[in-house]
């Protein structure tokens, strides 16, 4: 029940208790005692929305910024990748293989306040060799979900 519960609620967080002990065929009851042992145990670590902010009038600008970096003796990549994620700007940080380390994701209200952070934040941190920052432009799809809709046209056709 365990890995069919969290392939539903990754794809829905919101799909209500009584509706998802149905599909996995299970009261309601072992439905939420699962939901709360895996809380504890860290495996469901947070419920997320997955906003389109192209559709509000809210500006914000994404970014990926790949990071190399000089790995602290006994400590790996974690002290540094921890140092980073600390920021409020910061939504993700990933150890990652390649011609990088990290990869960190994060959001500003400008192109400028991204390059600010950058530069004056994330560059100067000791063990930081270099950087190289990719502005997110469209999002196509994210975290599973399609974000573009290819327009199809709703007018009624005419046939003589």
């Amino acid at each position: 029940m365990r890995e069919e519960l969290l392939k539903i609620i990754e794809k829905n967080s919101r799909i209500d208790l009584k509706e998802l002990a149905v599909i996995l065929g299970v009261e309601e009851i072992d439905v939420v005692n699962e939901m709360a042992a895996m809380e504890a145990e860290g495996i469901i670590c947070g419920y997320h929305t997955l906003i389109d902010w192209e559709k509000t009038s809210i500006e914000k600008v994404s970014a990926l910024i790949e990071v190399r970096v000089t790995p602290q003796r006994g400590q790996g990549f974690d002290s540094i990748a921890e140092r980073i994620y600390k920021y409020p700007e910061v939504h993700a940080v990933y150890l990652i293989s390649g011609g990088f380390d990290l990869l960190v994701t994060l959001e500003g209200k400008s192109l400028k306040e991204v390059s600010a952070f950058v530069s004056d934040k994330l560059s100067t941190l000791d063990s930081i060799l270099s950087t190289a920052t990719h502005f997110i432009l469209k999002k196509y799809k994210d975290h599973g979900t399609i974000l573009t809709r290819k327009y199809e046209d709703q007018r009624e056709m005419i046939t003589p």
